[in-house]
């Protein structure tokens, strides 16, 4: 394995900058300098949206900015000892040693090892001293070789990266003493990357743990993978600790425990206070418990104290929008398919085609396909299963966000709410309402104190049963009818208004409607509002076309735009989920399917959304303007030849894509700066973005 850190990437007594960017982003500069980076500010980005996740500064004057990054070619250590120091939100003051980690995206095991040994090494004084007193940067190289086992003695690391941290108390008062013995905890310790805080803060804990006198064991869930603790130690224990920012792996192992729930940071900042918290929980019968069969999607984060209910609400819809990603991308090329191979009116009797007909007997009547008969069939083939496929968006966007927060017994009650919402004409937004009535309800449920005889039918019928019933009745009862009044209520006003000479104003109003909620009610209304119109379309009265047109274009303008703006334009400003999903959201748009922008409007709707609408506008006047004409209720560009002029259709769309990017890349890169600037803490700045 290569060396980790080089004489080329130390600094000493440096100035590099005022502020933490400045200098996460000269020690990134470092990196790529000693060939070990092929870009610095892809690696500045990913370190980071981690530094904004939970800031970095540790007591003592030490900062750790980090990242598994894919600009990274090899595991590398930059360190600088800053002249002066500089705030990493540390409490105790300014940092004057960081060291940035980086760690290639797809790092070994062996690498991350290697990593999580120098951030267990700084919580050591003697190493900490010794790098504050190097004078060259040999002498630093030769230090951290050594805490990191590269070179000399071996690491210093209490334990192996991979293995549980364990301290028998050799003594206890009176405090931490249950049953007359020393308290017996267990912990789980885990940070986003895996890399640093999950070993920092497991070893504060063993340390505090063997000065207080309680029996303390730790398991650290670092990227290199973790060593689960012996059952019969988690079952002897009589309370857990749990400093993490993402899930505990095999939740249900705990079940039952009285738990502390806090973030990484506290575990390292304040173990001392953690041990005592999980000592009052073992003395306390009313304290919280882990709820394996609930709450396991949310309980291994920070706790409601540490996280915002902004972050939280966005982790959660970002779950669903993950899961119900494969429905969209997979119906959507499918109906584009059965588009190309069975014409634009394929969905009149594709139902019929596949049911009453096979490969060996093709259809003989009403042949939209320019194959004939075999495309006639493929053609129906695909779009049913697309069309299939989509169907389960809503109730897949719902069954998710309710299993983030209430897990298994949480997906039945999400799925009938989202099917719910379907039937209602709620659509994707009424699909993300009633996910989350779904969740929270079974969430709440799962957490009451039931008989033990009762806990195994908990999450099998009885969470299922009542969340079902709640959420779905509540999106009956309450929420259906009046989403339909005003879907109604649109439907006229548009009726009205497209007869006049405001032709042009309609386009603007239906490109808004079609890019608001990108599927969802508002959408539909615009949508049915031109399809209902085609049957009246004629040479003498081409309105219906004028309207289909517009309706078409403008609802391809947002997942083009964001395909645009992640991988093309900004590619800094977006997640690499976000990147990857725009790389599907080319097709998807050009499918005319809207709801591949449902993954960015998802994660940042304030501005996602605007830009759409932006765009959507343009398109939808420019349609009108150039008087261009679609006898296709669907398909995008893969019914060219049923729009009329090809050219002002792909003029119009153009303009909207481009507006819609441009708008999107200056919202998140100059509102999101201003928000971050604004910000007091990692909470308030993850809160923000």
């Amino acid at each position: 394995m290569s060396q980790t850190i080089t004489p080329g990437l130390v600094s000493l007594d440096v100035d590099l900058g005022a502020d933490k960017a400045a200098v996460i982003r000269a020690l990134a500069e470092r990196v790529v300098a000693q060939g070990r980076a092929t870009d610095a500010e892809g690696l500045f980005a990913d370190a980071w949206a981690r530094e904004q996740k939970d800031e970095t500064g540790l007591p003592g004057g030490i900062a750790i900015p980090h990242a598994k990054s894919a600009a990274v070619s090899e595991a590398s250590l930059a360190f600088a000892r800053l002249a002066p120091g500089v705030d990493f939100g540390a409490g105790d003051g300014p940092a004057d040693l960081v060291f940035l980690i980086a760690a290639p995206a797809g790092a070994a095991e062996a690498h991350l090892a290697v990593l999580s040994k120098l951030a267990r090494s700084l919580m050591q004084d003697d190493f900490t001293a010794g790098l504050r007193a190097a004078v060259t940067d040999e002498d630093v190289v030769a230090i951290v070789r050594r805490a990191i086992g590269e070179e000399g003695a071996p690491a210093a690391a209490p334990a192996p990266a991979d293995a549980p941290a364990s301290s028998a108390a050799p003594a206890a008062d009176d405090t931490v003493l249950i049953d007359g013995r020393p308290a017996r905890i267990v912990a789980v310790t885990s940070c986003a990357t895996g890399i640093a805080h999950t070993f920092m803060a497991a070893d504060a804990l063993t340390a505090s743990g063997k000065s207080s006198g309680v029996d303390l064991t730790v398991e650290p869930q670092g990227s290199s993978g973790y060593q689960a603790l012996p059952q019969s130690v988690i079952d002897d224990a009589d309370a857990v600790i749990f400093a993490t920012d993402v899930d505990v792996r095999e939740l249900q192992r705990f079940a039952g425990k009285p738990v502390v729930r806090s973030g990484v940071k506290r575990g390292i900042e304040q173990p001392a206070a953690l041990i005592a918290e999980a000592v009052a929980a073992a003395k306390n019968p009313s304290a919280p418990r882990v709820n394996a069969a609930a709450a396991a999607a949310t309980s291994a984060s920070a706790s409601d104290a540490n996280i915002g209910w902004g972050a939280r609400i966005q982790r959660i819809l970002l779950t669903g929008v993950s899961y119900m990603i494969p429905f969209v991308a997979g119906g959507g090329l499918l109906i584009a398919l059965g588009f190309a191979l069975g014409g634009y009116e394929v969905t009149a009797n594709a139902a019929n085609v596949i049911t009453q007909n096979s490969l060996w007997d093709l259809p003989t009547e009403d042949i939209t396909s320019q194959f004939g008969p075999l495309g006639q069939y493929l053609g129906s083939v695909m779009f049913m299963i697309g069309a299939t496929s989509m169907g389960f968006l809503v109730s897949a966007l719902a069954g998710y966000i309710a299993f983030a927060i209430a897990d298994r017994p949480g997906i039945a009650p999400g799925f009938v709410a989202g099917a719910v919402a379907v039937l209602m004409d709620a659509g994707f937004i009424g699909g993300i309402i009633g996910g989350l009535l779904a969740g929270f309800v079974a969430a709440a449920i799962g957490r009451l104190d039931v008989p033990r005889w009762l806990r195994g039918l908990m999450p099998v019928v009885i969470i299922p049963l009542v969340a079902s019933i709640v959420a779905s009745g509540l999106m009956i009862l309450f929420l259906g009818r009046p989403i339909a009044t005003l879907m109604d209520a649109l439907n006229v006003w548009l009726t009205d208004l497209a007869g006049t000479s405001g032709i042009v104003l309609v386009g603007v109003i239906l490109g808004l409607m079609m890019c608001f909620d990108l599927g969802g009610p508002i959408n539909k209304v615009a949508y049915a509002f031109a399809v209902a119109g085609l049957a009246a379309g004629s040479a003498e009265n081409p309105t219906p076309y004028l309207i289909m047109a517009a309706v078409m274009a403008a609802g391809m303008v947002p997942p083009l735009a964001m395909a645009l703006a992640s991988t093309l334009l900004a590619r800094d400003l977006f997640t690499p989920v976000e990147r990857e999903n725009g790389k599907a959201a080319w097709l998807l748009g050009a499918s005319f399917i809207s709801e591949g922008a449902i993954p960015f409007a998802a994660a940042d709707p304030l501005r996602v959304i605007p830009a759409s609408m932006v765009g959507g506008a343009v398109t939808g006047a420019l349609t009108m303007v150039f008087g261009v004409q679609s006898l296709a209720p669907h398909g995008g560009i893969f019914v060219f030849f049923a729009i009329n002029p090809i050219w002002g259709f792909l003029i119009a769309l153009v303009a909207g894509t481009v507006v819609s990017a441009l708008v999107v890349v200056a919202l998140k890169k100059w509102v999101g700066r201003k928000e971050l600037m604004q910000a007091e803490g990692p909470m308030q700045a993850a809160v923000a973005v």
